[in-house]
């Protein structure tokens, strides 16, 4: 018996210091993370939301699975990760791409940590000042 074959997209997304490598196939809306289902591994709904985005505002939720492998940082770089894989493999699939420019999904965002100074205790906050 044959499997039916389905094609299947991928984009990868980057935020802070998390990187997600996402799958897109044609199914019924599922969104698995590290083989977990995204409401069990994400801990806060907002952040479920925010790496759904993409596909609420092109209409595909209901019309794609998605299965990514994420890496690194915490739950809100990953989501933000997630998201921007998401967006790229939905474009890869052929979706309209001026709803995603105009909500600002398919830009990477450039902020990351900014690494400690010597003489500083972090990046920019000095020691205490002592007069005496």
């Amino acid at each position: 018996m044959a499997k039916k074959s389905s094609v299947q997209y991928y984009g990868t997304g980057r935020r802070k210091s998390s990187i997600a490598r996402v799958y897109v196939t044609s199914g019924t809306g599922k969104i698995v993370v590290n083989g977990r289902d995204v409401n069990e591994y994400m801990p806060y709904a907002t952040l479920v939301m925010d790496l759904k985005q993409p596909l609420v505002l092109t209409g595909t939720d209901a019309k794609y699975d998605v299965t990514a492998d994420v890496k690194g940082g915490g739950f809100t770089g990953q989501a933000g990760a997630i998201r921007l894989g998401i967006t790229r493999a939905l474009l890869e699939a052929g979706v309209d791409r001026t709803t995603l420019k105009v909500a600002g999904l398919i830009t990477r965002d450039p902020r990351s940590k900014e690494r400690k100074k010597y003489g500083l205790k972090a990046a920019r906050r000095a020691p205490q000042f002592s007069k005496r």
